[in-house]
């Protein structure tokens, strides 16, 4: 396990400098900054920076001047739960999640940023303080790869909860999820109201429809409930149908929040994906 997690420390690091190097900090730094004097208004000034109190006081139009906060939060919130274990292709959404996360939080930890994990399935299994350092960040992975939860069900409520709660200070939340699971609305509206969230749900394409025509026997990873479906042309359209209503809900929850959402699958590389993701945010940053 150690030379796993060694190899994947090293393979962290290669990506973080080969393909993230500029995108996180030009992105996520602009979000947390903290006002540092006050100056004349000058041509080309924004509207939005000058300060109608000390204006009004000197008579003259003055503004705001900015340093950017250098303690910025980075919090892995993870989804431990059964579900996970399910992958029809090169690997589980359970390892793809701890590959995701090994990468994020040494991309945190090069910029000299603190991170934390928070590790959940119907409850808070872990959590982790936020914190930087390489050691730290050996630790995260560790736990990302070795850490049994003792549930199996998925309560995304809960962690939200904590991030709302604990964490006083607002932070760059990634929350790693498949995100099956329903009544966490008003937890996750708060937190991107709060803070800068950016789920990323991973998914399995055999999670979108039904393997074959025929008698199947269907066991849930969570509950460990098998049930018979007689899969036909109908109920492999009505399946489908369900599960892309269920994903189209939860991107219009992200989409409603302010929120940011990322899609991975099991299937194929995911580093191009995120790559232009960290491009797109630089760009609108």
């Amino acid at each position: 396990m150690h030379a796993k997690i060694r190899k994947i420390e090293i393979e962290a690091k290669q990506r973080v400098l080969d393909l993230f190097s500029g995108m996180y900090r030009s992105r996520f730094k602009g979000n947390g900054v903290e006002v540092e004097d006050l100056r004349e208004y000058q041509p080309g000034d924004e509207m939005r920076s000058i300060s109608w109190t000390r204006s009004a006081q000197m008579g003259r139009p003055f503004v705001k001047t900015f340093r950017e906060e250098r303690d910025l939060n980075v919090i892995l919130l993870v989804d431990v739960s059964a579900s996970e274990l399910f992958g029809s292709h090169f690997e589980l959404k359970r390892e793809r999640i701890a590959e995701l996360g090994a990468l994020l939080a040494f991309s945190a930890i090069y910029n000299h940023d603190q991170v934390g994990l928070i590790l959940f399935s119907s409850q808070i299994e872990k959590y982790i303080p936020p914190k930087r350092g390489s050691r730290h960040g050996v630790r995260l992975i560790h736990e990302l790869l070795t850490f049994e939860p003792k549930e199996r069900g998925t309560n995304i409520a809960q962690p939200l909860r904590l991030l709302n709660t604990v964490l006083q200070k607002r932070c760059i939340a990634f929350f790693i999820s498949d995100f099956l699971a329903t009544g966490y609305d008003k937890e996750f509206l708060l937190a991107a109201r709060k803070n800068d969230l950016i789920a990323l749900r991973i998914f399995d394409p055999a999670e979108e429809k039904l393997p074959f025509r025929g008698l199947l026997k269907l066991r849930d990873l969570e509950t460990g409930e098998c049930c018979l479906v007689d899969s036909t042309e109908d109920t492999d359209k009505a399946f489908s149908e369900r599960q892309h209503a269920f994903v189209a809900q939860f991107k219009k929850l992200v989409g409603t929040s302010g929120g940011e959402l990322i899609e991975l699958s099991t299937k194929g590389a995911y580093l191009p994906i995120l790559r232009a993701f960290f491009k797109a945010r630089k760009r609108r940053g």
